[in-house]
């Protein structure tokens, strides 16, 4: 069957399906009559193909269907509705290209709908009263974007820096007066009252050029290394403020610039240019629900990679923000403040500790901050699925704490995952500052029918909560940090997790019309790394942690059950499949451990090592991780795997965790990520960096991160049978071919350090931040509009919604005085300070 798509983006679906369906008009009879037979539904691709297929029966007819353009139109289709005698398709052309049409299965007459129309056929199917409802709600985001730019091509999503660079080029070269507001921004550009670049005093773009061509020509004839303290005065006297630079060659190049931007700006000197403007100094990071720390915390409930990302993240952030404020030649002391929440009941861990050095770093801290009721602070963990009736008064109580801790508002604001997203958002449009969020996962793309089946999953997962505040963020950021193109629209084959809230309907409650544009300029890719100084290469014999090998020998190898470890490996010579995840669904690790029961030739190649979650289930207060760990124990016993498998608990410790990587590297074995999807993959990097040939899902990010084939493999995880037959021809490969297993390591390598380090990754977030500090200046209209909706949606729908979930009411106690942190004078300083910023 063919795959490609037999259709450009120009054609019209509905004037082209009529003349397809003419050409088979009897079997598309009989085939819309069988779509239409069994009554209200939706139907998946697969299922279309499917019934399309039996009811042709000549192979050869049903061949050139399936090659022609109607065939195209079933495979684009993503889903349809089916309300006799209509049938309504959502046929998804590229990534980001929908069209939707209904079809009469009577007469098989075609009509173009919109996706409204389309969205009230899939309501009809579960909630027809609510459907035909004509003051049923309904969102239209888009009808507030009219007047921003939109991306036009496929490969462009994601590039979000780079079009505005274009677009700001075109227009500000049309006439001297389109120069103004980058003008102004340049004159309101302060740090704690202190003016930065240019003074009041240029307050014309002709002032502005000719000034800069007298400085420029003034610091071309001083040696290259002058510091500017030494003509700092000369500058001031032209109305120049510090900022430009360190050197007189920096400082010069800053000039030179913005030189060329004034007089014929192009995309590249204006990315450039404002990659040395001096705006990021206090960042923000949001990402309040799990155990938030340093250590011994890896593998508590919804504490995981993120915690990892984040820290990594800090770190890279801060030591290229002091590159940068060195280079600018100013003196500041950047800050970066994690807030999380603080919990009381910390489980050991330091999360009942108000403030934390981020270690490795100079200026940066962890914040915590309790979840309030009516009865104090609560003291449990909470789900991040219950986290929804607190958020409001965190983002409060942390608003007021940060402004105190930087003396300021922050220049930027960063969100993580649902709840972090939507507390920056709230922050954000109250401060007024610039907010940057990141998803890491979003939960409507990892439950299949999620939004449609909101009810059925509310009492668990409060979706309609969770997916109202993920496109409350999504509208209210300024950019939007993706890891992997995927994230933003998917493969050919599947839509894109952010492409997926594009139009949806949770019958009942609303639905979204317009939610989310992949093509809007707010999306860039930036992929983060692994700490090189911890995941480093197997063959770095010198750094190797050599400390942790007799403890890593008992973990893999001792015979004996504990707390942390059990299970035995029989054959010691075996190479050793490895793979580490939370113990839920989506990670799959299950359905690993079944893969690998099920396959004897893998089985008789390679032992097993599952890392994560508890032994028992009665430990686990997470009810996906109960069910997993259950089904764990009976795979086990299933399959008879005792002396092939090792369970191990989580691990916290990352640099044990990466030796562990590296020992199993020494084995000749491989990592496998399994899972059903992964928005990136950190695990995947980790392994890669540690020289470990690795195997993972084609189901989100790793597909972009491992090239298949060359610098690892990709896995279907619906395809157990494939995926495990996959990782038994590489061993069996290796076993003919002894160079086979480092060809693939090495090239694993060469492609982290290529694509996959922090470094790349905070040289684009601190370029993003400062750009759309411009951008949205210039959209400050269009922004206020469209904020004044999203908080009527707020009001009005999403805290009723929270309202409705049940919240913890221990009374308040206070915290074990030997953990909490508490400093107090942040708290007489915060009312004035507050009422100083915000009026």
């Amino acid at each position: 069957m063919a795959s490609t798509r037999n259709f450009k983006r120009s054609d019209s679906i509905a004037e082209g399906m009529p003349e397809a369906l003419k050409q088979s008009r009897y079997q598309m009879k009989r085939c819309f009559a069988r779509y239409a037979g069994k009554g209200k539904r939706v139907m998946k691709s697969n299922h279309l193909r499917e019934e399309l297929e039996k009811v042709i029966e000549d192979r050869i007819e049903r061949v050139r269907v399936m090659d022609g353009y109607l065939g195209s139109i079933i495979r684009s289709t993503q889903e349809a509705a089916v309300v006799p005698p209509y049938i309504a398709f959502a046929v998804r052309s590229n990534p980001g290209i929908w069209e939707y049409v209904k079809v009469n299965s009577e007469d098989l007459s075609v009509e173009a709908i919109t996706s409204s129309e389309f969205l009230k056929f899939k309501e009809t199917i579960f909630d027809e009263k609510w459907a035909n409802d004509e003051n049923a709600l309904e969102l239209d985001f888009g009808a507030f974007d009219s007047s921003t730019p939109h991306m036009v091509l496929p490969q462009s999503m994601g590039n979000g820096v780079q079009f505005i660079a274009k677009f700001l080029s075109s227009q500000l070269r049309k006439d001297s007066e389109s120069m103004k507001p980058l003008l102004d921004y340049l004159i309101a550009l302060k740090h704690h009252g202190e003016s930065l670049m240019v003074s009041e005093y240029l307050d014309t773009t002709k002032k502005l050029q000719t000034v800069l061509i007298l400085a420029e020509m003034f610091v071309s004839g001083l040696p290259k290394e002058t510091p500017f303290h030494q003509f700092e005065p000369r500058f001031k006297e032209w109305g120049l403020e510090k900022g430009w630079g360190n050197t007189a060659e920096h400082v010069k190049e800053t000039i030179h610039l913005l030189s060329e931007v004034l007089q014929a700006p192009d995309p590249l000197s204006m990315e450039k240019f404002f990659s040395r403007v001096p705006t990021i100094f206090n960042i923000v990071i949001f990402s309040p629900h799990g155990y938030f720390g340093q250590a011994d915390v890896l593998g508590l409930p919804d504490t995981g990679g993120q915690v990892v990302y984040i820290l990594d993240q800090v770190k890279a952030l801060e030591e290229e923000m002091l590159i940068r404020i060195k280079e600018q030649g100013l003196t500041v002391k950047p800050q970066i403040l994690v807030v999380t929440r603080l919990i009381p009941e910390a489980r050991g861990t330091k999360c009942n500790q108000e403030l934390e050095a981020v270690l490795d770093t100079k200026y940066s801290h962890i914040l915590r901050v309790p979840f309030k009721t009516e009865n104090g602070d609560l003291r449990q963990w909470v789900s991040r699925f219950d986290v929804y009736p607190y958020l409001e008064q965190f983002a409060q109580d942390a608003a007021a704490k940060i402004l105190d801790h930087l003396e300021g508002k922050p220049d930027l604001i960063i969100g993580n995952y649902t709840d972090g997203n939507l507390v920056a958002s709230l922050m954000a449009s109250k401060l007024g500052v610039t907010q940057g969020t990141i998803a890491h996962a979003l939960e409507k793309t990892k439950y299949e029918d999620s939004d449609l089946k909101w009810k059925e999953f509310d009492q668990k997962y409060h979706f309609s909560c969770q997916f109202t505040a993920d496109i409350i963020a999504m509208n209210t950021t300024d950019f939007i940090i993706t890891s992997t193109f995927q994230e933003i629209a998917g493969s050919n084959d599947r839509p894109g997790q952010y492409e997926s809230h594009g139009a949806y309907t949770l019958p009942g409650l609303y639905r979204v019309a317009s939610g989310i544009n992949v093509y809007d300029p707010k999306f860039n890719i930036a992929s983060p790394g692994a700490d090189q100084s911890v995941y480093f290469p197997y063959t770095l014999e010198q750094k190797r942690f050599t400390a942790f090998r007799p403890e890593i020998e008992e973990l893999l190898y001792s015979k004996e059950n504990n707390n942390e470890h059990i299970g035995f490996l029989e054959d010691r010579k075996k190479p050793i499949i490895f793979s580490m995840a939370r113990l839920d669904i989506v990670k799959n690790i299950t359905g690993l451990t079944e893969w690998y029961g099920k396959n004897k030739k893998l089985r008789k190649l390679v032992n097993l090592v599952i890392v994560g979650g508890f032994f028992d289930a009665s430990k686990s207060k997470d009810r996906e991780e109960m069910s997993e760990i259950k089904k764990m124990h009976s795979l086990i016993e299933k399959y008879q795997l005792k002396g092939q498998i090792r369970w191990i608990a989580a691990q916290t410790d990352r640099k044990r965790n990466s030796e562990l990587y590296r020992f199993i590297a020494d084995t000749k074995g491989a990592f496998v990520q399994p899972a059903l999807y992964e928005a990136f993959g950190l695990t995947v990097i980790e392994a890669m960096n540690c020289g470990l040939p690795t195997f993972a899902t084609n189901q989100g990010g790793p597909a972009e991160i491992i090239v298949d084939g060359v610098s690892g493999f990709h896995i279907d995880p619906n395809n157990g049978d494939e995926a495990s037959n996959k990782i038994a021809e590489f061993f069996e490969r290796c076993k003919l071919d002894n160079s086979y297993w480092n060809k693939i390591s090495t090239a694993g390598l060469q492609r982290i350090e290529e694509c996959y380090t922090w470094k790349i990754y905070a040289n684009k977030l601190l370029n993003m931040g400062s750009i759309y500090s411009f951008w949205r200046q210039l959209n400050k209209e269009e922004k206020q509009t469209k904020k004044r909706y999203l908080q009527m949606f707020y009001n009005l729908q999403f805290r009723n919604l929270a309202k409705k979930i049940a919240v913890g009411g221990q009374e308040t106690q206070q915290p074990d005085p030997k953990a909490a942190v508490k400093p107090q004078p942040l708290q007489r300083r915060t009312e004035s300070r507050l009422s100083r910023i915000l009026g």
